[in-house]
Formats: C-alpha cells, structure tokens, sequence
C-alpha cells in the first residue's frame, strides 16, 4: 500500500491536532515535522507523531504528499516564499487558516494555482501550543477545503478522502464564501463577545458586583473572548472588509433595537426574540444544503459520583442509542455539563422528551 507523506510546518494545537488524528487513523501515514519550538519538536517525536524531525526547511523535508502550513497567517506566507522554489510538482500545499484570501493571493504570486488546497478546521481551544493538541479535536468538526481551480480533481478527491480519516467533515467552499461566513459566525461574534466583557468590566463597582454575579448565560455567550489576543488581533485585521460590513450591519440592528426599546414597542420587541428563538431552534432541522445533520443536545447533571451513568442507562433503558457523549468543558459548571449526539432526529426527540420527564434540564444545540 502507497505510503502517504506529510510535512507539517508549525505544530502547535491545531497542527499538532491534525497531525495526531492522521497518525491514529492511518497506518500508512509519514510524518515530517518543522517547528521554531525544539521542546514541541522533540515531544512529538517522543510520542511518535512525528518520524522525522527538521532544525529548517529543506528540500528533503518538502518531499512530500502533503505540505500542511500550520503557522500564523503572516508566518505561512513567510514560509511559501521559501517552499516555492524546492517544492516538487506533484505535492499538494494545504494551510489551516480561519482567513483564506491573504494566502490564496499569495499562492497565485507564487504561480502555485495547480498546488494548492486551503483548508480551515473549524475547531479549537482557549489553550494553545501542541502540548494541548488532541488527535479527537477535529472529530465532528467541519474542516472548510478551498481548492484553486487549477488542482486536479482527483487531487481534491484524494485530500478530502485524508480529511475525512482524522474523523471531521470535509466541506467545499470557495474563498470568498469561506471569508464571509467565517466573518458573520466566528470573527464578528469574538469582537462582540470581547465588547460585552470589556463593557461590564468598566461599568462594574468597586465590589465587582457585575463580575461575581456573570454566572450562566453571560459566562457562555462570552467564553471566546478568553481566546488569544494576538490570534484574534491577525484575524480581524486579515478579514476586515468582510468583518466591516457584518459589523455595520450589526450597529444598524442595533440601533433600531435601541429606538424600539426607547418607545417600548412590545410588538418590536416580541418578534426580535421570537425571530431569534425560531431560527436558534431551527439549527437542528436543517434539511437541506451541504451541511451534514447533527442532534446534539446538553445535560446539566449533578456534580455526583454515579451521575453520568444515571443519563446513560435511562436512554438505554428506552432504547434510545447514544452517537457520542462527553463532558463540555466550554461551560460555567465544567464538570456538570453532558454534551450527547444522537443518529437521528427521533431518538434526538426521544431522548430531550424523556430526560425533561426525569427532570433534567436540557439544552438544544
């Protein structure tokens, strides 16, 4: 069986993520490894992800199948200048950025049309660095391809057959699509989620009343602001324009939501939530476009020994199959928040109808 090849320049959580999911998944995977970090180098090769590790870039380490770019953006295009001119003709370059036109633009300067594959894991952590990474961050994950036109189909097939190994959902976008969405459902809600925190912190007292009593609600709608700085700082610069419109818009909503307010239209007000609730509900019975379906939905449960498997043996006893299940750690109460996704809508139903009936409070995802 043909051995498949990947170098990965930069290893950190998301590198060092997709990485690790190649190697689980596919016995006939090599792995080369460059990163500035030695320490994340030499654990790599310890845990054996990475059979070969590289001090620089060279040509023997761009001998490859695959050429993944896992660096900052402004690094990766850095990094193609000196790729460009020792790549070999029949290596596919990828990248895992959230911004795709600043590097695309770069590899048509480059001449590299017939090379290159964007992809964007749409997945993550507040924590960084390849110490953190985890072979099942990717698993259920959308992982945005961005091919050039110029690529062979069969090169695209081949890579989307990859992606789909390390268990996420390979989806085809162009670049500008890819910009736009990733502007509306990620980049701009970091910068509101930002501006929430920001507006309680400097309109709290001195007895940080605001702070102590951000439980719940406020704590959920804002965790991605704890995201790095420096990250986000790129990102919004990288994929401004397309930030801009979306957040003109936003002001604009917002205001009209202020004059409504300020006259205390209850109609107004009224269909703003129920508009919002509709559509929030309505995530989980998408029936058509590309996106594969999922029932997803999220159990508070007692901080108590037994308390998991009290869940799981009600669903059992009802017949009803669990997908995968796992603890969310991206909640108030870590250590009391159930995430279950279940094979289809009726056991998805089933399942919200019978732990409501037990008293569990239950979240649609």
């Amino acid at each position: 069986m043909h051995q498949t090849t990947c170098s990965f320049i930069g290893l950190g959580l998301i590198g060092g993520s997709v990485a690790k999911a190649l190697k689980l998944h596919n016995k006939n995977i090599f792995i080369k490894v460059y990163d500035t970090d030695s320490k994340s180098l030499e654990l790599a090769f310890h845990e054996k992800i990475a059979d070969t590790i590289y001090s620089s870039i060279t040509e023997e380490f761009c001998q490859c199948d695959y050429l993944f770019l896992c660096a900052p953006v402004s690094i990766n295009l850095e990094n193609l200048e000196i790729i460009a001119p020792i790549l070999p003709k029949n290596c596919i370059v990828t990248d895992v950025g959230s911004v795709k036109n600043p590097i695309h633009e770069k590899i048509h300067q480059l001449h590299l049309q017939s090379q290159f594959i964007g992809g964007h894991p749409m997945t993550g952590s507040e924590r960084v660095g390849y110490l953190n990474s985890n072979a099942t961050l990717l698993e259920n994950a959308y992982y945005v391809l961005t091919p050039e036109p110029d690529v062979c189909e069969s090169k695209v097939k081949e890579f989307h057959e990859l992606v789909k190994t390390t268990g996420a959902l390979p989806l085809l976008l162009n670049v500008k699509r890819h910009d736009e969405t990733t502007a509306a459902i990620s980049h701009l809600p970091h910068l509101i989620a930002s501006s929430l925190v920001n507006l309680v912190k400097y309109n709290d007292d001195t007895n940080s009343t605001f702070k102590t009593l951000a439980a719940g609600g406020f704590k959920d709608i804002t965790r991605i602001a704890s995201a790095n700085p420096k990250l986000w700082q790129q990102i919004t610069l990288e994929n401004n324009q397309n930030i801009l419109g979306f957040l003109s818009t936003y002001i604009d909503s917002l205001t009209e939501l202020k004059e409504q307010l300020t006259v205390g239209n209850k109609d107004y007000l009224y269909n703003f939530f129920e508009t919002a609730r509709e559509y929030r509900d309505s995530f989980i019975d998408t029936r058509s476009g590309p996106f594969i379906q999922q029932f997803v939905l999220t159990v508070d449960i007692p901080d108590k020994s037994g308390a998991l498997a009290d869940v799981v043996n009600l669903l059992a006893k009802n017949n009803i199959s669990i997908k995968n299940i796992g603890i969310v750690h991206n909640r108030e109460y870590q250590e009391g928040v159930l995430r279950m996704e279940f094979y289809s809508i009726k056991e998805y139903k089933n399942a919200i109808f019978l732990l409501v009936e037990n008293d569990y409070s239950v979240h649609k995802q």
